[in-house]
């Protein structure tokens, strides 16, 4: 623990440097209330002290027990030598991968902040919870296309280049206002805690598959889940705009 606050104080002090370095030498005022932000930093440190022994002790042991456990033989007599293998028989690395997405969506800290946020600026225009449920839906998406890309053998660039193509439709069709705010919720999503288990997944899965190579095929889940949310979001608005136009014509 004392290694991990060190390591973190060493981590959080060029943002501290920048902070007061600005505040001091280039705008030339005094902060109010330092004491107060003092005692804010302290407790962000500490606070990422803490969730980052709690990751390495939790989330990625959790992460790679659960892929291991998903691909073992006697779990998915598919994987059995001899055996001819479908991609459907696969379906409970499917649930799970949805399963997993979204819950650890819901539960992101930066989720969480950017849709309270959004709903403060937009005036209750936006609920911040369908927000969050709507990038949930998106990631637990794109990481059970992701399970079924390793799974099948298909090339990434396939999904990717649809996935844009869609983004690029829907950034056409979408309301100007959500547009900004969908591309965030897209990066918001990959963050502290989905990537441990994502990353466990996708690389358990191809390391269990035969003709598999974990490196080129165990990684690219990340990049679909940070697109499909980027779809969901906008959809998302679409879906509302369409219903506040059906309410207004009545």
């Amino acid at each position: 623990m004392l290694a991990q606050l060190s390591t973190t104080i060493l981590d959080v002090l060029p943002i501290i440097g920048v902070v007061f370095g600005f505040q001091f030498l280039v705008i030339r005022q005094k902060i109010d209330n330092l004491p107060a932000i003092v005692g804010g930093f302290v407790m962000v440190v500490v606070g990422l002290a803490v969730f980052l022994v709690g990751l390495d002790r939790a989330l990625f042991p959790i992460g790679d027990m659960m892929a291991e456990q998903l691909v073992a033989v006697d779990f998915l007599p598919a994987l059995a030598e001899g055996r001819e293998r479908h991609w459907s028989d696969f379906y409970w690395v499917y649930l799970f991968a949805f399963a997993i997405g979204a819950s650890t969506t819901i539960a992101e800290p930066a989720l969480i902040a950017v849709s309270m946020k959004a709903a403060q600026i937009s005036g209750g225009t936006l609920n911040a919870f369908w927000l969050r449920v709507a990038v949930a839906i998106g990631m637990a998406f794109g990481i059970s296309l992701g399970a079924w890309r390793i799974v099948t053998g298909l090339p990434l660039y396939w999904f990717v280049l649809a996935a844009y193509a869609l983004v690029i439709l829907q950034t056409c069709l979408a309301p100007r206002t959500i547009i900004p705010l969908a591309y965030d919720s897209g990066g918001v999503t990959t963050s502290t805690i989905t990537v441990p288990i994502i990353a466990a997944l996708g690389i358990g899965l191809a390391g269990a598959i035969p003709d598999r190579d974990p490196v080129l095929d165990g990684f690219g889940m990340i990049a679909l889940a940070c697109l499909f949310p980027i779809i969901t979001v906008m959809g998302y608005a679409q879906i509302a705009e369409y219903l506040q136009r059906r309410q207004s014509a009545k």
